[in-house]
């Protein structure tokens, strides 16, 4: 009797799975019970991997450290087989994994990178149900023209150009359908999935990215949040006539909808592109690091996710400068004014080369006795550099290759660390990895300028702090004098710097060189 039910049970689940798949009207990711299946059996898979292939290799060998290797390299792939299938938050989580180039082990990094350009397209009809439902007309109605090819997609969305019946050119940014209904089941299941991983391996501390996705998800969906974002920054960092932020057009916005000014241009981390325009890539950085530092260091609200096809850049035709377009604003990270300032106080001690006040401000910033290894998580250096003066000397090929291998090798401690640290550092460190992957890729990581740009930054911060907390005209005053000098220093060690690497400056210190040899 019970072979007979299991005999038709299958039969059923057999005959339901080939209709499932063949009807072009139903996804089998609809369904909880695939998408709940496909993660538990991958987890699984992965997990039997970990215990199995190095149980009787010694630790620390060669051959561990090999075999090792090709279980994360495994690992990742299928890992990215999950998220490419199971579609939306589980892209996001991979997106964001894939961005701790400095954090986890090459093989995720890299085999997670290419998430960003595997995002799932919702169809044609998929888009015109989202704007009827949420704009009540359909597309003919409120557009002249528009492009049913995406311009790109996301884990969460995708972009369409269009042009609206006044001609104005707009982009479309709508909502996949089903990102919001499965978006709380996906980060349950992967809060329970990591919950029992952790009681196998109790070295893996990854709470916090469920954490964070808990947090910051929501807000993510939220299409007029982002739109509020987008003009938050805007008025915040007018004073940059480099920046570009679309303008919003709220009348035809909703959670799931948002239109948008058009702006293209070439991504920030295509060196050719800016060759090719006429674009200085040394300028491009600098402007860069000189926002980020901004946003971080003094207003503390800060764009959390600078992948290249969210920053563009292009030459304007009429005045020949180039512009930064900063795009996707729905993931900001507020500071509080506490950890802003020890963040910043940390910096500066990281750029004088300060340990006393290095481990100070990293334990007051929650890394207890990991901060030799926090100082590096955070400048991508190694703790010789670190020690040395990580403004003293650029990055070289082999101290790259170290910090990449000592994730892997520190992986429990890293996570550890993260699981610590206050939850307003996990997206700035996502960042930081972020920006020095578009440095990387342009051939300006670690230049003096960027570290003078942040040390501005720091000294202007910790200024306004003192004056804010200060009730006495003269000490306001002496912090102002203070502020003052410090940043004349920084102008004056910027303008050696520049006369050092200047035809001017070589002819200025040949000058002196044959006045006193002439005396």
């Amino acid at each position: 009797m019970a072979r007979r039910v299991l005999k038709l049970a299958s039969l059923v689940a057999a005959t339901s799975g080939i209709y499932l798949y063949g009807n072009k009207f139903l996804d089998p990711n609809d369904f909880g019970v695939v998408r709940v299946g496909r993660a538990i059996a991958t987890t699984a898979v992965i997990t039997y991997d970990y215990l199995t292939s190095l149980r009787s290799v010694p630790y620390g060998s060669e051959e561990y450290d090999f075999l090792k290797s090709q279980v994360h390299l495994r690992s990742a792939e299928r890992l990215r087989e999950l998220c490419c299938a199971n579609r939306g938050t589980f892209i996001k989580v991979g997106q964001h994994l894939g961005a701790l180039d400095y954090l986890l082990p090459e093989e995720y990094t890299r085999t997670l990178k290419v998430l960003h350009s595997q995002a799932p397209q919702s169809t044609k009809q998929e888009i015109e149900q989202v704007i009827r439902e949420d704009l009540g007309k359909e597309i003919k109605e409120l557009f002249l023209s528009f492009e049913d090819t995406p311009l790109g997609a996301a884990s969460l969305a995708q972009v369409h150009k269009a042009v609206l019946q006044d001609g104005r050119t707009v982009a479309v940014k709508i909502q996949h359908p089903k990102v919001q209904a499965q978006s709380s089941k996906d980060i349950l299941l992967m809060e329970v999935l990591l919950l029992v991983v952790k009681q196998i391996f109790p070295d893996f501390e990854f709470m916090w990215l469920v954490e964070e996705a808990k947090k910051n998800l929501p807000l993510e969906l939220d299409f007029l949040n982002e739109g509020r974002n987008a003009e938050k920054v805007a008025h915040m960092l007018k004073n940059f006539d480099f920046l570009k932020v679309p303008r919003i057009y709220w009348e035809l916005s909703t959670r799931r909808v948002l239109l948008m000014e058009f702006m293209e241009g070439g991504q920030v981390n295509d060196r050719a592109y800016m060759e090719r325009n006429g674009i200085n890539v040394n300028e491009i950085s600098r402007n860069l690091g000189r926002l980020y530092s901004e946003m971080i260091f003094v207003n503390g609200f800060v764009h959390c996710d600078p992948h290249p096809g969210n920053v563009l850049v292009k030459k304007c035709p009429a005045s020949g400068k180039a512009h930064i377009i900063l795009l996707d604003h729905g993931l900001y990270q507020v500071l509080s004014e506490s950890f802003r300032m020890d963040y910043c106080r940390l910096w500066q001690a990281l750029i004088k080369a300060d340990m006393k006040r290095v481990q100070k401000y990293s334990r007051r910033l929650g890394a207890g006795d990991l901060y030799p290894l926090f100082a590096c998580m955070l400048t991508a250096r190694s703790w010789e550099s670190v020690n040395r003066g990580i403004d003293r000397l650029p990055v070289s090929a082999s101290e790259d290759v170290e910090i990449r291998s000592n994730a892997a090798a520190y992986l429990p401690q890293i996570t550890r660390l993260l699981n610590n640290v206050p939850r307003q550092m996990l997206l700035l460190l996502k960042t930081n990895d972020l920006l020095r992957g578009i440095e990387s890729a342009l051939h300006t990581r670690a230049s003096a300028s960027s570290f003078l740009n942040m040390s501005r930054c720091c000294i202007r911060a910790v200024s306004t702090y003192q004056r804010s907390k200060s009730h006495s005209l003269y000490r306001r005053a002496q912090i102002s004098l203070t502020e003052a000098l410090s940043l004349w220093q920084i102008n004056l060690h910027e303008l050696f710097l520049w006369l050092k690497g200047s035809q001017l400056g070589n002819w200025v210190i040949a000058l002196l060189s044959w006045m006193h040899h002439s005396t």
